[in-house]
């Protein structure tokens, strides 16, 4: 359960963060669908290597 809450607070983060960044320069052109996926794919990635850093944390420091 706490870690669906951590999905909920991280992945606007991820996904904000991820706005900043500039990929049209990266894929070829008429490749849309491609780079949403890459995209999609990426911040998923992301959010679950941040939650998982961030409850593996808690579980650290709660001992």
């Amino acid at each position: 359960m706490i870690k669906i809450g951590l999905y909920v607070l991280i992945m606007p983060i991820v996904i904000w963060s991820f706005d900043s960044i500039n990929i049209n320069n990266i894929f070829k052109k008429n490749r849309v669908y491609q780079a949403r996926v890459f995209y999609i794919i990426c911040i998923f990635s992301i959010s679950y290597l941040v939650v998982n850093f961030v409850y593996d944390l808690f579980g650290v420091i709660s001992y």
